[in-house]
């Protein structure tokens, strides 16, 4: 939800006052249904363990609770690809509204005769790029 988040925008002229500039975007989804997929895997694997364990003789005994096992897990592998790759251009998306030159282009003060700015440090993404590759 970049929308929310404020901006404060130098102050160039002493008269003007202080401008606040809001980044567009909301890239929510993609996040919480890659987390809400997360939560909900981690639920069933745990129920699964304790069926393995604790019922094993009701697992074996039971043709049809195998084949749901497998039939739930492939449809959790394939809501994982999707919500990786949804997530995964979500935070392309994230980059590309907090880019640098983005936030520069969209400022105002930026945009006069003999002006001139420059970020002072590039954002870090390390770590949300490893989100999307686990």
């Amino acid at each position: 939800r970049l929308y929310q988040i404020p901006f404060g925008m130098p102050n160039c002229e002493d008269e003007s006052e202080a401008r606040t500039l809001y980044l567009v975007g909301d890239f929510s989804a993609p996040a919480e249904f890659f987390v809400t997929l997360g939560v909900f895997s981690f639920l069933y694997s745990m129920a699964a363990l304790v069926l393995y364990l604790r019922f094993h003789s009701l697992y074996t005994e039971n043709t049809k609770l195998p084949f749901t096992d497998f039939c739930v897990t492939v449809c959790f592998a394939f809501f994982w690809l999707v919500a990786a790759a949804a997530w995964g251009k979500g935070l392309s998306d994230v980059k590309a509204a907090t880019r640098p030159s983005a936030l520069i282009s969209a400022m105002g003060v930026c945009q006069g005769d003999g002006v001139v700015c420059n970020a002072g440090t590039t954002p870090a993404m390390g770590l949300a790029n490893i989100s999307v590759v686990r």
